[in-house]
């Protein structure tokens, strides 16, 4: 019966393609999100991953590939923010909101003006069970690429992420590091776009990561932990979504967040229930040893 669970969706190609795309992107996600959570950079990841859109609408216009638009549209967003940011008294949350819903809402004009035979909101929302060959060769590429300068440069970003004044001083450059790791990011939205669309990659940008944070307070094990929890909750949604009929790539996101809400509640050492329960301990324990005292006065 299990089996036969498992099996069934296996005999769609479409089935197949959808999965195999989810974990590329969910694993390089996850891996993103580690730095981007010590950084603090969620709102970065959710200004390029709405700012990609425009990008996206003027490739599908000129018959261009969509990760061509969107990674452009994902590095001018990261540029802008910067621009403002460094040129103006306007602070880095401020240039991210204006950057990233401006691009956001043309993008949605653009849409609505384009006559289309393709549903250009699938890019909106994802659209993971339409993936073709050709889209899984592109974000199996890219996906490649990212992940391939995460881990050639982990030490230096990790640096940068924990002590960028240490970097400094040992002779990196925390603004080339900066730069790199927004680099990569603009790459790994575009990677995630075709999963889950630009309105959820920020999830799956920031919830492994954060679920991670939780589990350990070694980052080794963060890179470890996130990939491998993103890639079967990925599965999960996959299948869910086959057998109740519903949008995938919001229930990869959900079951992302199922499991990032049952660890903050039981995590042994960072869970909400898990520090009740030690402190609880902690009390009765202290308790007995000072009945235990007077006891033996």
């Amino acid at each position: 019966m299990i089996w036969d669970w498992i099996a069934e969706p296996l005999q769609y190609d479409f089935m197949v393609r959808a999965l195999v795309t989810t974990v590329i992107a969910a694993v390089v996600c996850a891996l993103l999100s580690c730095w981007l959570v010590l950084v603090g950079w969620s709102l970065m990841g959710d200004a390029v991953s709405h700012a990609v859109l425009p990008g996206v609408v003027i490739a599908y216009v000129l018959g261009a590939p969509f990760a061509i638009g969107a990674l452009v549209f994902g590095l001018l967003a990261v540029a802008l923010i910067g621009l403002i940011r460094g040129t103006s008294r306007v602070k880095e949350d401020a240039a991210i909101g204006i950057v990233f819903s401006t691009l956001f809402a043309l993008g949605l004009v653009m849409i609505s003006m384009t006559p289309s035979q393709t549903d250009l909101n699938h890019i909106i929302f994802g659209n993971i069970l339409g993936v073709s060959d050709a889209d899984l060769l592109q974000i199996g590429i890219l996906a490649a690429a990212a992940f391939t300068v995460l881990v050639v440069k982990r030490r230096d970003l990790t640096l940068y992420a924990f002590d960028p004044t240490h970097a400094f001083a040992i002779g990196l450059s925390p603004r080339m590091l900066g730069a790199l790791l927004l680099g990569v990011l603009a790459l790994t939205a575009v990677v995630a776009l075709q999963v889950v669309g630009v309105v959820l990659v920020v999830a799956m940008l920031i919830i492994p990561g954060a679920t991670a944070y939780l589990l350990t307070d070694r980052f080794g094990r963060m890179l470890v932990i996130a990939p491998v929890l993103s890639a079967a909750c990925s599965v999960v949604g996959i299948y869910l979504s086959y057998w109740i009929d519903a949008a995938s790539g919001g229930l990869v996101v959900v079951v992302q967040g199922c499991v990032f809400a049952l660890v903050y509640l039981f995590s042994p050492r960072q869970g909400v229930i898990g520090r009740r329960l030690r402190q609880r301990n902690a009390l009765r324990s202290g308790g007995a040893a000072v009945r235990g005292h007077h006891g033996s006065a």
